[in-house]
């Protein structure tokens, strides 16, 4: 029995689904290895601050609690 073939087109890239805050994100990296984004760092560490828990940090009395 003959294997099929794969075709080498490439599949049409969709963009994919995220937050409203995000929008327009967009980060790559280049032939150096640099990472370049679409958005200031700060903005980005502040929304993973807001909507990622840490679990490393739940246990600690020292910061402050999220509401």
């Amino acid at each position: 029995m003959a294997k099929s073939k794969k075709s080498n087109k490439p599949k049409e890239e969709e963009a994919p689904k995220v937050n409203a805050e995000l929008e327009g994100f967009d980060i790559t990296i280049d032939s150096f290895g640099e990472i370049k984004s679409s958005f200031d760092i700060d903005k980005i560490n502040a929304f993973l601050n807001k909507h990622v828990d840490d679990k490393k940090l739940r246990d600690r009395d020292d910061l402050e609690k999220p509401e």
